[in-house]
């Protein structure tokens, strides 16, 4: 018998697999419905590249949004990604231990002592947010390759450099 997961609950997963990040999950759940993001420390569970806009945006080739939001889900292989619209960044959720190791110009790899304002499931682009998933967690605990993220942003400097 094949047993199929709908959305939702995939996006229950997700939601509870980001909680366990916590020891005050109602604090994480409050935060959610006021603003729509939390801050979840980094470390334990995934770590998150941060990259500036304008180094995907020369990756993508465009400065549109959604342009840059689906280059994202076809170069990281539906990995999660955040995008903060204020700040003008973008961060990759990577396995945990990648920031001991990420050594990559541009960017930094947030990890143990550093906290992310992560969406709560299911907050896109369209919800005209601040911080929204710009590729959303699919399934818990699925992340980014770190040499999937690496390309991309190696991808964009290139092209910055080059395009001018």
């Amino acid at each position: 018998m094949t047993t199929l997961t709908t959305g939702v609950e995939r996006s229950l997963a997700v939601e509870h697999w980001l909680l366990s990040t916590v020891p005050d999950r109602k604090r994480v759940r409050a935060e959610w419905r006021e603003r729509l993001f939390a801050l979840l420390p980094c470390g334990a569970l995934f770590a998150a590249v941060r990259i500036p806009s304008s180094v995907l945006q020369a990756a993508a080739g465009s400065d549109d949004q959604d342009a840059v939001d689906q280059y994202l889900a076809e170069a990281l292989m539906e990995g999660p990604v955040i995008c903060d619209r204020y700040a003008a960044r973008y961060y990759a959720l990577v396995p945990a231990g990648t920031a001991r190791r990420w050594d990559v110009p541009g960017t930094v790899c947030l990890g143990v002592g550093s906290e992310l304002g992560v969406p709560r499931p299911g907050v896109a682009a369209a919800d005209g947010t601040r911080v929204y998933w710009s590729v959303p967690m699919d399934s818990a605990g699925v992340l980014c390759s770190p040499a999937a993220v690496s390309q991309a942003v190696m991808v964009g400097r290139y092209r910055s450099a080059t395009h001018g």
